[in-house]
């Protein structure tokens, strides 16, 4: 909590007025038992008469409402400053997620930093509402009434103020070390809800065609259960908490009264003097309860801290050097993977062995092996998505380690696997790599992609909405949008990983000719499952198992390489792999 709350710098000003005015209305709250004493004493029993009893009455309503001007700033502010640290504290979690590489995302999950962003700071920003008057308002109304009780009431009957801490505090202590296991357990369990319905509502459409509702329900169910549970028990502990409290309070004022009516019949009290002991009593005892309230919300609230701070204090795996070459203009476009190998954090074999290939402007370069023969991995190492582990990666002639991931990824136009697409219309998705692209580069990159045809289809062009994740539009169309993404960026090296498989054949050939055209003078690196995308590539690359079995041109692999020759035979007749087709 003590690093989160390092994070309020930049709210002092407002900090300092919340104590400020939190020592008034403790010092004016502490003052009103006094003149209820005087009424009682002065005004009524020693006869002073009305007069005295309006005046004092009307100073009583002058400190009450201060106090009560008082109270109504502090929550203001207090919910500003709360307001402000959760925004704080969202841009940094922010921030720091969107620099973290595959591997970090990977261990944390999706639906973790979603709880983390959202639930774990709403914790903290409750909590801190309270927080300024516990440490402030609560101490000095404890130990004030306190020293008001022992110097200007009967202080023989001080051993009841400490009867009544100590019953609170016992009461206190008990619950929290019964719920304080379940408040560790609860964020976990909420993370463990909020996967379940993600990975539900992301593949809805295969639990139906699966029929599998039923069994997707009672997955649900029992993480929904198990949050229940959990919630429950401690609802219950702590709402046990309240009516055990206010019944220690009653028994106080009943014993206050009990006692002090004794001291009054033999003399030694004033019945404003223990009417008083009654108010300060109360106060000390609302002191504690309000430390009570705060040891309520500072377990789940300390568990979300620490979540949040293993977000923030996550150092990225991929990081930037503190000084950072430039590219060599000369090498413009050239990727060479030099004794490139790579294993997994925390696996035991290496996924790639020995990567020597180099893919040059002017030439397309494609990647083709059997599923999980590394293709994807090999692509994901260039724009470092994941560091090389053995040997070297260069990007226009420098080690892709020692230039910055931005100035990396400005000159790389990625299409991935899987298109995805952001909410918004199919101009802001095309133009995302620059908002002020001109239209006419929008829609030649459209063109190129073969997307005017459905682009132009839509009552809005280019202005039509775009669901979130690109629900509202087919595979193809999805795909299709993200080349001309990639494309109307117009760096010098362009990826696609297996980004032409929701295309058909027809949509495929149109679309490979005009890139062509396009990336006359750029470097292309394809994966591909399909021959027939890779025919007229100037590079073949064969991989298997993590290795290169075999480089060159469709012909030199199909006369030398048998794991190609065996791929393309799969799916090309003889006649379409001699040149008659998948052209």
């Amino acid at each position: 909590m003590l690093k989160i709350l390092k994070n309020l710098k930049n709210s002092w000003v407002s900090v300092i007025a919340i104590v400020i005015l939190l020592c008034i209305q403790a010092a004016t709250d502490l003052a009103l038992p006094d003149y209820t004493s005087k009424i009682v004493n002065t005004g009524i029993q020693a006869g002073e008469g009305q007069g005295y009893i309006f005046m004092a009455g009307m100073q009583m309503l002058g400190i009450a409402l201060i106090s009560m001007i008082c109270a109504v700033l502090i929550m203001l502010l207090s919910s500003r400053v709360a307001a402000r640290l959760g925004k704080t504290l969202r841009d940094k979690v922010y921030k720091k997620v969107l620099s973290f590489s595959t591997a970090e995302l990977r261990e944390f999950s999706t639906a973790s930093l979603i709880t983390r962003s959202t639930n774990d700071i709403q914790q903290i920003q409750q909590l801190l509402t309270m927080l300024f008057r516990v440490v402030v308002y609560a101490p000095i109304i404890g130990i004030g009434g306190f020293i008001k009780v022992l110097t200007t009431s009967d202080s023989s009957m001080a051993w009841i103020i400490g009867v009544a801490i100590l019953a609170i505090l016992f009461i206190v202590g008990t619950l929290f070390a019964v719920a304080m296991p379940k408040f560790k357990k609860l964020q976990d369990l909420i993370d463990k809800l909020n996967q379940v319905s993600r990975e539900i509502l992301t593949g809805l459409p295969v639990i139906r065609a699966f029929n599998k509702e039923k069994k997707e329900e009672a997955r649900f169910e029992v993480s929904n259960n198990n949050s229940m549970k959990a919630n429950i028990f401690v609802n219950r502990a702590m709402s046990m908490m309240m009516p055990m409290l206010m019944f220690v309070m009653s028994s106080i004022s009943v014993l206050i009264v009990w006692v002090g009516a004794h001291n009054v019949d033999a003399g030694t009290m004033q019945v404003g003097d223990m009417m008083a002991f009654i108010q300060y009593t109360m106060q000390i005892v609302m002191a504690f309860l309000m430390i009570s309230m705060i040891s309520i919300m500072l377990p789940r609230a300390s568990v979300s801290a620490r979540r949040i701070n293993e977000v923030i204090e996550t150092v990225p795996s991929i990081k930037d050097k503190e000084e950072t070459k430039k590219f060599n203009e000369n090498k413009k476009g050239l990727v060479e993977f030099k004794n490139v190998s790579f294993r997994y954090p925390d696996a035991d074999t290496e996924i790639l062995e020995d990567i020597n290939f180099t893919a040059e402007p002017g030439k397309t370069t494609a990647l083709i092996g059997s599923t999980g023969s590394g293709k994807s991995t090999v692509v994901n190492l260039i724009p470092r998505f994941y560091d090389v582990t053995g040997g070297e990666l260069l990007v226009d002639g420098v080690n892709v380690k020692e230039v910055s991931q931005k100035d990396l990824r400005d000159i790389i136009g990625f299409v991935p696997q899987k298109g995805i697409l952001f909410s918004g219309t199919i101009e802001s998705n095309i133009k995302y790599s620059n908002e002020n692209m001109s239209d006419e580069q929008m829609v030649k990159a459209a063109e190129i992609a073969q997307a005017t045809e459905f682009i132009e289809g839509k009552e809005n062009k280019y202005k039509d909405p775009i669901a979130q994740g690109g629900s509202n539009v087919s595979g193809g169309q999805k795909q299709r949008l993200s080349i001309a993404r990639a494309i109307a960026k117009d760096p010098e090296i362009f990826i696609f990983d297996d980004s032409f498989s929701a295309l058909d054949f027809k949509t495929d050939s149109k679309l490979r000719e005009a890139l062509a055209e396009k990336t006359e003078n750029k470097t292309v690196i394809i994966v591909a499952q399909r021959i027939s995308t890779i025919l007229n590539a100037d590079k073949i690359i064969v991989l298997e198992e993590g290795k290169i079995v075999g480089q060159g041109t469709h012909e030199e692999l199909m006369e030398n390489n048998e794991t190609y020759k065996q791929i393309a035979l799969s799916q090309l007749s003889e006649d379409e792999l001699n040149g008659k087709g998948g052209k």
